[in-house]
C-alpha cells in the first residue's frame, strides 16, 4: 500500500509525463507548510530576506522591472527542523525520482520566496545560458485562503496551451527548467512559497 506521501510523488510524475508540468495538490503537509510559512514570516519580520536577483553568481544583476519578489536560501547549516523535514522530503522524492524514469538528479537548492501586494516576474526560463545543471524546477505554496482575486498565479506558457495555476498551501509544481517558459503574475496579497531546482553537476 502506497504512502500519502508516495502517492504525491507519483502525481507529481504522472501529470509531468502527461502534460510537461507535473502538479500534486498535497505534497506538502498541512503541518509542514504551515511551519514552513511561519518560518519565511518570521525571517522577514527579522529582515532577513533579500531582493531577489536575476541570473546567476557569475552573471548577476537587479531589475524591479523583471522581477520584485524577495528570498531566502534554504541550508541544512540553519539547522531549521521544519528546513530539515522539507529537505528529507525531496530527498526521498530524488531517489524516487531517479530510480522511476533515472533522472540522474545529484544535488537541490530551495529558497524561500515571498512576493509583497503588487510583485511580480516576468517570462522567464529557470535554466542559466552559462550553467546547465538545474534539471527540473519545484515549487510548493505556502498560501492557504488563497482567492482567484488574489492574482499571483504562475502563469506557464506552451504551445496553445498556457497553464495558469494558483499558489494554493500545499500544492507542488514540476517542470523541466531548460524547457518552459513561465511567469508570475501580479499577486494582489502577500504569496509565499519555496521555490528550487533538482540539479545534475
Amino acid at each position: 500500500m502506497k504512502t500519502d506521501m508516495e502517492n504525491s510523488f507519483e502525481a507529481l510524475i504522472a501529470t509531468y509525463i502527461e502534460n510537461k508540468v507535473g502538479i500534486s495538490e498535497h505534497f506538502l503537509s498541512t503541518d509542514l507548510a504551515n511551519n514552513l510559512k511561519q518560518n519565511l514570516l518570521t525571517l522577514n519580520q527579522d529582515s532577513l530576506l533579500m531582493a531577489a536577483g536575476i541570473g546567476n553568481s557569475e552573471k548577476l544583476f537587479y531589475d524591479g522591472a523583471i522581477r520584485s519578489d524577495s528570498i531566502y536560501w534554504l541550508d541544512k547549516k540553519h539547522n531549521n527542523a521544519f528546513e530539515n523535514e522539507f529537505f528529507a522530503q525531496i530527498e526521498e522524492f530524488i531517489l524516487y525520482l531517479n530510480q522511476s524514469c533515472y533522472a540522474g538528479i545529484t544535488g537541490y537548492e530551495f529558497h524561500y520566496s515571498l512576493y509583497e501586494s503588487g510583485d511580480f516576474y516576468l517570462k522567464h526560463l529557470d535554466q542559466f545560458k552559462n550553467n546547465s545543471s538545474r534539471k527540473y524546477s519545484m515549487i510548493s505554496y505556502l498560501n492557504s485562503n488563497w482567492k482567484e482575486s488574489d492574482g499571483g498565479e504562475l502563469l506557464i506558457h506552451q504551445l496553445n496551451n498556457n497553464q495558469k495555476i494558483s499558489p494554493t498551501q500545499g500544492k507542488t509544481v514540476f517542470f523541466k527548467s531548460d524547457e518552459l517558459v513561465h511567469e508570475v503574475l501580479v499577486t494582489q496579497n502577500t504569496r509565499m512559497s519555496i521555490t528550487g531546482w533538482l540539479k545534475s553537476d
